[in-house]
């Protein structure tokens, strides 16, 4: 498909069908990346996609272990209870 590059402002820019759009299964936010010759236009990375299923591999591995001992406290060592 060809597009023609149009000024929108003080920017150029293109206009995507929506069809295009939906067939990419991209919505409202989109990142970009310049490579010569070419632009890509690709989804958002979610913030911390993928986490839950490393942390039940990581599990699985006995590796979700502190590196470090957690430092008692007056209040732990005396006052705190589990129930």
């Amino acid at each position: 498909m060809k597009a023609h590059i149009v000024r929108i402002g003080n920017s150029r820019g293109i206009r995507l069908p929506k069809t295009l759009l939906q067939e990419a299964q991209l919505e409202d936010e989109v990142e970009l990346q310049a490579e010569p010759g070419r632009i890509l236009i690709s989804k958002t990375a979610q913030p911390r996609a993928g986490w839950a299923e490393a942390a039940r591999r990581m599990r699985a591995r006995g590796e979700d272990r502190l590196l470090d001992p957690l430092p008692q406290t007056r209040f732990e060592k005396e006052e705190w209870k589990w129930r």
